[in-house]
């Protein structure tokens, strides 16, 4: 039954890296049922403490870091507020077009026609989609950091 138990974890762990390809699947969300499979499933006393502190520390921060990268990101490509909604819009259509391409493609398209709709000037306008194109991949790049430090972390922890 561990062998069950185990291929569903290491499937959530996996999951949740597709996710950052694809919004739809909660990233987070998969590496935390992992975690709760293996401590209800597996084995309930194995985990530390120390362990569980430390993954709600790093999933707090990951949301911190994806929130201050895209921001940040955003606001120094000049984009409006509209331009920052179309860019929201845009990952999440972007899923469903093109896997996994659509996730960059609409979203820039999208912050590039809405920054010229605002009567912004074509380089601008590419400024700003360009921008929301680089906040992603930051983003994107910072979320697998954390994320595998919290899947590392949580391996260790089961093996020591």
């Amino acid at each position: 039954m561990d062998i069950i138990w185990w291929s569903l974890i290491i499937l959530c762990f996996f999951a949740s890296f597709i996710g950052l390809l694809y919004p739809i699947i909660p990233s987070v969300v998969m590496i935390w049922a992992g975690v709760l499979l293996y401590h209800f499933l597996v084995f309930s006393d194995a985990l530390t403490w120390w362990t569980w502190g430390t993954l709600l520390m790093l999933t707090i921060v990951l949301f911190v870091v994806d929130y201050i990268a895209n921001l940040y990101f955003v606001k120094r490509y000049g984009a409006s507020k509209w331009g920052m909604r179309a860019a929201t819009i845009g990952l999440i259509i972007g899923s469903f077009i093109l896997p996994p391409f659509g996730i960059l493609l609409v979203p820039f398209a999208l912050v590039l026609i809405t920054e010229l709709i605002q009567r912004n000037s074509i380089p601008d306008s590419l400024k700003v989609a360009f921008g929301t194109f680089i906040a992603f991949l930051s983003s994107t790049f910072a979320k697998a950091v954390i994320q595998l430090t919290i899947i590392l972390v949580f391996v260790i922890d089961i093996i020591f």
